[in-house]
């Protein structure tokens, strides 16, 4: 079990230190997660509804969440090298991780927000609909990144 941490630790210091403009956003998403975690299973526990197979799909779920994030990133490692190789500037970095990072936050708050509204705490009206909308504006931004991106590389 000593070696598993290990390796962990190791791995996720590298990635860090590769990723290290996503740091802050990616300890964001890591306090969502948890936070999300905690208030879907504390809902879950209030309502009887608490299930282990429920709880492990939604730990990996959580992990998968953070793989995601690690693809973004490297796609916005191989579009800067290959673009740069073939003599093509690309001031971009960390564009798509960072906007997956922040679409998962996002999501991880609409999902806290409802669970709080599931266990009785009352929430602002106008906060769910300001985060679904924030959501909704990097989803668009993120469609035309991907216009313009089509368009730079047809040059």
């Amino acid at each position: 079990m000593k070696e598993l941490k290990g390796a962990f630790v190791l791995i996720a210091a590298m990635l860090f230190s590769y990723f290290n403009k996503m740091l802050i956003p990616v300890l964001i998403l890591m306090l969502c997660m948890i936070l999300d975690y905690f208030s879907g299973m504390t809902a879950a526990w209030i309502f009887g509804e608490l299930n282990s197979g429920i709880g492990k799909r939604g730990a990996i779920k959580k992990v998968c969440y953070m793989l995601l994030v690690v693809v973004a990133g490297v796609v916005d490692w191989l579009l800067h090298n290959g673009l740069q190789a073939a003599g093509i500037t690309y001031n971009q970095s960390y564009l798509f991780g960072m906007m997956v990072a922040v679409w998962l936050i996002l999501n991880e708050l609409i999902s806290i927000l409802e669970n709080c509204a599931r266990i009785g705490v009352p929430i602002p009206k106008f906060l769910k609909p300001v985060v679904e909308k924030l959501k909704i504006v990097v989803e668009q931004k993120g469609n035309q990144d991907d216009d313009s991106y089509k368009s730079s590389l047809s040059v």
